[in-house]
């Protein structure tokens, strides 16, 4: 591994290495990281990640369908359990997600082929990211952000979700010396464009 995680906890090498950019195209990894990073809003992801098992059972091993159904008494549940975030807002906007995710889900199919076709079913390399460039959002994540806020998301803005796409890989913003970048481009579909060019793929 290399990238800027070198120094991070064994936890979080470990979804460096395991996790973070690797194409995802499972509706329920990808709710989950969905999930992750809008309660990361305001907090630190060594925080998400250390809390990550204890967030995973209070939301049904992210089962959408279990999750949007949630009541009252899921919200209380939730709010009791030891280790998890204690925000009822972002809790209720989960839920809230989640009724949005379904409805993504019965209007394209699934949420996969939804989310990937910004991209055209293929990972975005940026052209100079791989040197180190860190930025937080870009015009990919700003639309899309603004397309899931009006099918009613929240806690899905741009910076929130170009977290998300690098997540799931549709970025693929690992370091050119991390074997994670190489990894990705010789085993996954790929794209290389210039920052400014994501129009030019939708």
């Amino acid at each position: 591994m290399a990238c800027n995680w070198k120094d991070s906890s064994k936890q979080m090498q470990e979804y460096h290495d395991q996790e973070w950019g690797i194409p995802t195209h499972d509706d329920q990894k990808l709710f989950e990281y969905l999930v992750l990073e809008s309660l990361q809003a305001g907090l630190s992801w060594e925080l998400i990640i250390r809390k990550r098992e204890a967030i995973r059972k209070c939301f049904c091993d992210f089962d959408v369908e279990k999750v949007a159904s949630f009541d009252i008494d899921d919200i209380e549940r939730i709010m009791h359990t030891d280790d998890m975030i204690k925000s009822l807002r972002k809790v209720n906007a989960m839920i809230s997600n989640a009724k949005a995710f379904i409805d993504v889900q019965k209007e394209f199919g699934n949420f996969n082929k939804y989310l990937w076709s910004y991209s055209n079913g293929k990972t975005i390399c940026y052209k100079g990211h791989e040197q180190g460039i860190n930025i937080s959002k870009n015009d990919l994540s700003t639309l899309i952000s603004s397309d899931l806020k009006k099918r009613g998301f929240k806690y899905v803005g741009p910076v929130i979700i170009y977290s998300y796409l690098q997540a799931c890989g549709i970025i693929n913003d690992h370091d050119k010396e991390c074997i994670c970048y190489q990894k990705i481009k010789n085993n996954y579909p790929c794209i290389t464009i210039d920052e400014e060019d994501i129009y030019k793929i939708l």
